[in-house]
């Protein structure tokens, strides 16, 4: 993919809609809908925690299910970068998120996120997702 590909001003119909396909995975997340999140996240999807777990699809979805995983806020706060490489796509943004884990509140605080797509019987779902805190200054 040539260079000129990732500064190009008009915008690429396929990213439009990774963005928006995660915007409606944070708010099926926040809301607990576990229909939606399971039809957008791949059968073989892996999530990277903040604290370095890994968590495969049935025990993020189960743990969000349980009411053991609760996100109170999960909003991007920057653009939702996207790098698309035909059936594969990358993207990247800040978040404030908010949850509860195990009984624990985290507090409300800035997140990275970095997560793969791939287009899959003809629609777009996330595979993997990685999260990292941005600590104060």
């Amino acid at each position: 993919m040539s260079p000129e590909k990732f500064d190009a001003e008009q915008p690429d119909p396929e990213e439009d809609l990774i963005r928006l396909v995660e915007r409606e995975r944070l708010r099926a997340l926040v809301s607990a809908d576990l229909e939606t999140a399971d039809r957008l996240h791949a059968h073989d999807f892996q999530l990277i925690t903040p604290v370095g777990r890994a968590l495969s699809k049935a025990e993020y979805l189960g743990a969000i299910d349980s009411g053991d995983l609760n996100y109170l806020v999960w909003e991007p706060d920057s653009a939702i970068q996207v790098r698309v490489s035909g059936e594969a796509a990358v993207i990247r943004y800040t978040s404030r998120l908010e949850n509860e884990a195990g009984g624990h509140k985290n507090p409300l605080r800035r997140h990275w996120h970095t997560d793969s797509y791939e287009k899959r019987e003809g629609r777009w779902q996330v595979v993997w997702s990685h999260a990292t805190a941005i600590q104060n200054p």
